[in-house]
């Protein structure tokens, strides 16, 4: 089975877009467009990598494959989190960073734990699976925003502000992992390509429309889940998966995850931290070559990527 050169090409231009997200894009010269963009438009990448993997996982039809898919999930979380090691080995949560992952690791081991749930729910009508999906996601949207009003008071405060609580494998991975799954189990595609470029750009228009509504009534904090990606997110993967272009080659799949993983332990580097100009050409001139030697190093080690 041949891959998809145009899913590979996606989850490039998503990377990046966790990579400007970290960065705060434009954040001191335009505030407003920067929230729309890092709190909008960028936030599109996890969901839809997420979809990308549930949308295979579909496959892992039996214990033996679950088994394999979990290790191998697993392993690179916990060579990637050794990999980080020094940057969190000295914080106050010690057992929750182990438990909820470091920084942009958090969607690894997510992705394990909605992974191990998604088995034992598939067999699960559609509708059901929707309904459940639905009420989980609408759940961690609800705490993010009454944290961001913040409702509760003083030492409270804390609790419903903690992205632990709503960013994590129940409230974002699990309904995402979901999506792609019943895309794949229902046969969801986009019957007019021609007229499902006009989808995207509305639905890219509502992430935009919908982070700018949180940024003038709701709070300038960031947000890790809008309402508009539950649509945006699936239209997006559909149109990718809609143009198919066969490859045989996982070069630039494996390019994608080399950027999401490296991107912050060059961005937290103390060389890069000094650094007061042109830091995001800086970051990208460094980035695109060390994940190439990633790629390259994968091809010998196999548990890189």
């Amino acid at each position: 089975m041949g891959r998809n050169l145009s899913l590979d090409i996606l989850k490039i231009i998503l990377a990046f877009f966790v990579v400007f997200l970290h960065m705060n894009f434009l954040k001191e010269s335009h505030p407003i467009l920067s929230y729309i963009l890092v709190n909008g438009i960028f936030r599109l990448a996890v969901p839809v990598f997420l979809i990308i993997t549930g949308y295979y996982f579909f496959h892992i039809d039996n214990k033996e494959k679950l088994k394999k898919w979990l290790f191998r999930t697993l392993l690179l979380y916990v060579v990637w989190m050794a990999i980080y090691y020094s940057f969190w080995k000295n914080t106050d949560d010690f057992l929750l960073t182990i438990i909820f992952g470091y920084h942009h690791l958090w969607y690894l081991i997510g992705t394990f734990f909605s992974g191990i749930i998604l088995f034992y729910l598939r067999k699960m009508s559609s509708g059901v699976l929707i309904a459940i999906i639905a009420v989980l996601f609408l759940t961690g949207y609800c705490i993010q925003v009454l944290g961001n009003l913040h409702i509760l008071k003083n030492a409270n405060d804390s609790l419903l502000n903690n992205y632990l609580i709503y960013r994590n494998f129940l409230f974002v991975c699990l309904p995402f992992l979901s999506i792609g799954f019943l895309v794949n189990k229902e046969k969801v595609s986009l019957s007019n390509i021609k007229y499902s470029s006009v989808w995207v750009f509305i639905g890219c228009v509502l992430v935009g429309l919908e982070a700018y509504f949180n940024y003038i009534f709701i709070s300038h904090e960031n947000t890790d889940i809008l309402l508009s990606l539950f649509f945006t997110s699936p239209i997006l993967f559909l149109y990718a998966q809609k143009r198919y272009v066969k490859s045989t080659s996982k070069i630039l799949a494996n390019l994608s995850t080399a950027i999401y993983f490296v991107h912050p332990f060059i961005m937290k580097s103390s060389w890069f931290v000094e650094i007061k100009s042109f830091k995001v050409l800086i970051l990208i001139s460094v980035l695109i070559p060390v994940s190439i030697v990633l790629v390259f190093i994968n091809k010998k080690l196999k548990y890189l990527l």
